[in-house]
């Protein structure tokens, strides 16, 4: 197994183009995949997350940020998923208390500000850096690492 990352650079013209990639990839998405989703403030993480777990919902439900709760739950289509905020995190050993161990195996993870993991950050973790463009209010450069083993059908949505 090849265990070297790639990396590939999107840009997303607009707020539409982040959901339509995030559509893409949410029906191949399975427990124990993790999006490690990092960029600044307003970059467009929440956006990215909340298209996602939307596309994986039955029912279509209010997806808030994180961002006070830290972690929120959904019971999806795909099976269980946490998506995480850990923002306000001052130590790696809050993610720990948060049960997050645990669910890099149990469940898909949408961890956004993941430098917040330090040493826990899972290295199958596919990584996905969000920038913002100046001058250009609604685009985003997104930059993907993919680890090396991570499955063809993930990879082929960033080709």
């Amino acid at each position: 197994m090849n265990s070297d990352p790639h990396s590939t650079e999107l840009t997303l013209t607009s707020p539409e183009a982040t959901c339509a990639l995030a559509q893409r990839l949410a029906p191949l998405m399975r427990p124990g995949d993790v999006l490690l989703l990092s960029g600044g403030i307003g970059a467009g993480k929440t956006h990215f997350a909340r298209s996602l777990i939307q596309a994986l919902l039955e029912v279509p439900e209010d997806v808030p940020s994180p961002t006070f709760t830290l972690v929120q739950e959904y019971d999806t289509t795909a099976g269980p998923l946490w998506h995480a905020d850990l923002y306000r995190l001052s130590n790696p050993l809050e993610a720990v208390e948060l049960g997050l161990e645990d669910a890099f195996a149990e469940a898909i993870c949408l961890i956004e500000w993941p430098d917040r993991l330090g040493d826990l950050t899972p290295s199958a973790g596919l990584c996905m850096d969000f920038v913002t463009v100046p001058d250009q209010d609604d685009t985003r450069q997104l930059r993907v690492t993919i680890p090396g083993g991570t499955r063809a059908a993930l990879k082929g949505v960033f080709a």
